[in-house]
């Protein structure tokens, strides 16, 4: 009964945007107010997310049976949102029922969909893997659409969705399926892994693909602190080069409100909020207040919160464990290495081809996003020499010259990028906030500053 009569309260209250361009001198001001309920908050922020918008400022209030936040966002190229087009779309996306995340799924494996099957894989890191992956997809006769790969910690995971290239559509058949599976588990089968790679089917899901690939190594323990031969010396180099660049996160107590604060200090980056209230939400932690602030290539994030059950964190064991998880959920998405971008007709066995070019060069892939559209491939992929090391200009120069010169283009490199400015360490954001009252006083807080 309860749950039903939350339901009929949310129908009977729909969510309440306000997008203003006059508010703020340098971004669009969205407000969001609408009924509260678990994961309200992460649906708002993945819609700003899929439509690839940065978000420079946030305030948060969902205590109690309202949820009311302020967010501040730009275009890619910096600029506020114009387009009348694009301001109805995030309109109606958030005043519609933003959520099409369905709960958690524990299996990874084949999922089947109209349009195409999703791939969903997890196993160990390694040079050439992903070049394998490809490999064994194209014997198969499946075309890639698109996919995202992420590495972390010496564990990689991926979400593929690929076609029958005979017919363009999704494989069905459960004997290509099966075959598809075992080949690739096959591969992800590390002979000194400790946690077996497994592929199983799963029922069809659709859940946003960055959000899935968080659950996988989430699942996967990609956070706990493993250091082996070879692949750890790739992360304590990056520690003793620069240490501003790793994610700042504490986890203390606010007893007098019974909250538990996270704090999160880290450089800037497309979807870092995004990632983190993914992290905190699926942890089944409840944000009630937060801000966000950025400033210039640093970002500042500050969250109090508590279990589902109502409770604060009550153990240093949970508090280390939220500070590893919430650490891991910002470097798996960091873009380290050298951005490569590849523009071209696509075909069947296009993407083997092209990670085998890079295996044979000695590149290894950290992180990669696949795409296709009418036709076109267009691939980005941050690459390292195989110990995680900057790679050698002569190298990328030989396989331009190999694949052309105007397929692929070096867009970025974050070794020649500057460093992030070291800054003071920030007390809490909301200092005197919970002195006041009333919530009155947040909402001259929030107030489009």
């Amino acid at each position: 009964m309860d749950d039903e009569y939350a339901k009929l309260i949310r129908r009977m209250n729909p969510p309440r945007v306000v997008i203003d361009n006059n508010a703020c001198e340098d971004a669009t001001v969205i407000q969001v107010d609408s009924v509260n309920k678990h994961g309200i908050l992460l649906d708002v922020v993945q819609v700003l997310s899929d439509m690839n918008l940065v978000i420079t400022k946030a305030y948060i209030s969902s205590d109690g049976v309202w949820f009311m936040d302020v967010f501040n966002v730009i275009d890619h190229n910096g600029n506020k949102i114009r387009d009348k087009e694009v301001i109805d779309y995030i309109q109606r996306r958030l005043e519609n029922n933003p959520s099409f995340a369905p709960s958690f799924r524990e299996s990874v494996g084949v999922v089947p969909t109209e349009e195409y099957t999703s791939i969903e894989l997890t196993g160990t890191d390694r040079p050439g893997l992903l070049s394998e992956v490809c490999a064994v997809l194209a014997d198969l006769h499946c075309n890639v659409v698109n996919a995202e790969i992420w590495t972390h910690n010496t564990r990689a995971a991926a979400v593929v969705n690929v076609t029958d290239d005979s017919s363009g559509h999704a494989i069905k058949d459960p004997v290509c399926l099966s075959r598809i599976r075992d080949l690739l588990c096959n591969v992800l089968r590390g002979s000194d892994d400790p946690k077996t790679a497994k592929t199983t089917l799963s029922p069809p899901g659709v859940t946003n693909r960055g959000r899935r690939l968080h659950q996988i190594m989430f699942a996967d323990r990609d956070y706990d602190k493993v250091e082996r031969a070879g692949q750890g010396r790739y992360r304590d180099r990056d520690r003793d080069r620069d240490r501003s660049r790793l994610p700042n996160v504490t986890v203390v107590d606010c007893v007098e409100k019974d909250y538990t604060v996270v704090t999160m200090r880290a450089k800037d980056r497309p979807k870092l909020l995004f990632d983190i209230i993914c992290t905190l939400t699926d942890m089944q932690y409840v944000v009630y207040h937060g801000v966000v602030q950025t400033a210039r290539t640093e970002a500042y994030q500050e969250f109090y919160i508590r279990h589902v059950d109502g409770f604060p964190i009550s153990s240093e064991a949970e508090r280390d464990r939220l500070v590893q998880c919430l650490e891991a959920a910002i470097e798996r998405r960091a873009s380290e290495g050298m951005e490569l971008e590849l523009c071209t007709e696509d075909r069947v066995g296009l993407l083997s081809d092209i990670t085998r070019i890079f295996r044979e060069n000695s590149l290894c892939i950290r992180r990669a996003e696949i795409s296709t559209q009418d036709g076109k491939a267009n691939d980005t992929f941050y690459v390292t020499d195989v110990t995680g090391n900057p790679v050698d200009p002569k190298i990328i120069d030989s396989i331009r010259r190999e694949i052309g010169d105007t397929v692929l283009q070096v867009k970025h490199d974050s070794y020649l990028s500057p460093k992030s400015p070291r800054t003071t360490t920030i007390g809490f954001l909301f200092g005197n906030f919970f002195k006041a009252r009333s919530l009155q006083n947040f909402k001259l807080i929030r107030s489009y500053s």
